[in-house]
């Protein structure tokens, strides 16, 4: 396995999925995850006009990675200040902003799969945010003082929240990749037992999957908020569960009664993308990296993300 800053993860990072069994911290009929909003403003500004329209008592949680991309002073302000209103967690791209650890790099625990050059591009990243986090009073205070999960209860039902998986916040067991096998899916399974919930929601993986799980868990990763999920498309994901249906969902599963759905972000793109080369101009470390996938989408299918237990067996 391979190590260094950027795939190793801190012993902090870890807090195993018996933590997540737990009393819940709120309780209400519908819940929006939204993870990896990657200092999107155009992302952001359509999740709330979303969010604004329900009905019912509900709760929008940021779990992790709300920045990246926003080296822009004024920029990082204004996400940080929005984000805050509501329930955010910290990913590893906060947590490191805030609390540097001796060896992370980025935090991002990538796996061996992810090549040296994008793992060393994260890092050079995760530098010059910090600069831009640093200039900004009592801003790191406020992203180190964010919980790293939180439990609630939907319609009477468990949900875990998370940034990473069920043990780790930069885990990558809720990855589809490493749900896509045997070995990760019963992991996942043991998971479920341990942390006592129904559904968990993830990010941090940059890739979404909604997949059942032996026992009737389910794992809704939404990829990211801020970036675009599938080749060929512009929108980013946020998850949705609830004990009523969006009535426009990109697609969706039922979880003990629940009606867990991935809603897609469409925003102003070319206002998007705009704003990052302006932060980011080819040749930087973020445009090497990203630029392809905002304006293409990455080289995965929406048809991947939906699965089955039988992918799960």
């Amino acid at each position: 396995m391979a190590s260094g800053p950027g795939r190793a993860c801190p012993a902090s990072y870890g807090y195993g999925a018996r933590a997540l069994d737990r009393r819940a911290e709120l309780e209400v009929e519908t819940l929006w995850v939204a993870g990896g909003l990657y200092g999107n403003p155009f992302a952001l500004e359509r999740l709330l006009e979303l969010y604004e329209r329900e009905p019912r008592s509900k709760a929008l949680v940021f779990n992790g990675d709300f920045h990246w991309f926003d080296v822009q002073a004024s920029q990082f302000r204004a996400i940080q200040s929005s984000v805050l209103k509501f329930i955010a967690l910290r990913g590893n791209v906060e947590t490191e902003l805030a609390s540097p650890a001796e060896g992370a790099g980025c935090g991002c625990g990538y796996p061996d799969w992810v090549d040296d050059g994008t793992v060393t591009r994260s890092n050079a990243i995760l530098e010059k945010l910090r600069a831009t986090a640093m200039q900004i009073p009592h801003a790191t205070a406020a992203l180190a003082a964010l919980p790293m999960h939180l439990v609630a209860e939907v319609g009477g039902v468990r949900v875990a929240v998370v940034h990473g998986d069920a043990d780790s916040l930069a885990g990558w067991g809720f990855s589809q990749e490493a749900l896509a096998t045997a070995q990760g899916a019963e992991a996942a399974r043991r998971a479920f037992e341990q942390a006592g919930v129904g559904v968990f929601a993830s990010s941090h993986t940059c890739l979404p999957v909604l997949q059942e799980v032996r026992g009737g868990g389910l794992i809704a990763n939404n990829g990211a908020a801020g970036m675009p999920n599938f080749r060929g498309t512009r929108f980013g994901l946020a998850t949705r569960i609830s004990v009523s249906p969006f009535g426009g969902s990109l697609y969706s599963k039922k979880a003990k009664g629940l009606h867990v759905e991935a809603v897609a972000l469409d925003c102003d793109h070319a206002a998007w993308e705009r704003c990052f080369l302006a932060q980011w101009p080819a040749g930087s470390a973020a445009h090497r990296s990203y630029h392809e996938r905002i304006v293409h989408g990455p080289r995965y299918r929406l048809d991947q993300a939906l699965r089955g237990a039988a992918l799960a067996a």
